[in-house]
């Protein structure tokens, strides 16, 4: 089962209390855990990010992330209906507007996303079924969105485009599977994610 994500960070204290901070400790029952980086982060476009609501006052929730640390981020979205920001080391993340479709919580995290191409769309989501053990599915011109269970506030979000695979990912899901010995392990399209205990 899906349980947590891992964030890889140089100033492990500063990012973990920030992201802290940023959910207001709401992650669906996600586990946020934090690894000390080899290095600072390339000046790329994370393949996995988070997203959080904006809630009704989508404004004053995107100052709230400023304060605390985040900074504006262009990854190349243009005139879109939410806000990317990336955390003090740089690692995007997305404030979501009132509206957006999916969104289930007016704070915290709502949403775990993953580049998948187009072509490794069916492949993806059926290893992701399989290992997150998220069954709920719904599927879009746009990709994928899979949930615990219909009323999970969190979905794993996986659609295009996919970014460059280079290097290890900095952000990675981490999962529990009894049949799989604890480690590090990568997906189809070679996303690296933990299995633990």
């Amino acid at each position: 089962m899906l349980t947590g994500i891992v964030i890889d960070a140089l100033d492990v204290p500063r990012v973990e209390g920030f992201w802290r901070e940023a959910t207001r400790g709401r992650t669906g029952g996600l586990r946020l855990r934090f690894d000390r980086a080899a290095g600072p982060k390339p000046a790329r476009k994370n393949r996995l990010h988070l997203d959080l609501a904006g809630g009704p006052r989508w404004e004053d929730e995107v100052a709230r992330l400023l304060a605390l640390g985040a900074a504006r981020a262009d990854i190349g979205q243009g005139d879109v209906p939410w806000d990317v920001l990336a955390d003090p080391e740089g690692n995007e993340f997305c404030v979501l507007r009132p509206g957006h479709p999916g969104v289930r919580a007016d704070s915290g995290l709502v949403a775990v996303c993953l580049d998948v191409a187009e072509d490794d769309r069916d492949t993806q989501t059926a290893f992701w079924r399989a290992r997150a053990d998220w069954h709920a599915v719904e599927s879009h011109d746009w990709g994928v969105r899979l949930r615990r269970d219909p009323t999970s506030p969190v979905a794993l979000v996986m659609g295009p485009p996919a970014a460059p695979k280079e290097g290890r990912n900095r952000l990675r899901l981490e999962i529990t599977h009894g049949d799989t010995a604890p480690g590090e392990y990568t997906d189809p399209a070679g996303n690296e994610f933990h299995v633990v205990a």
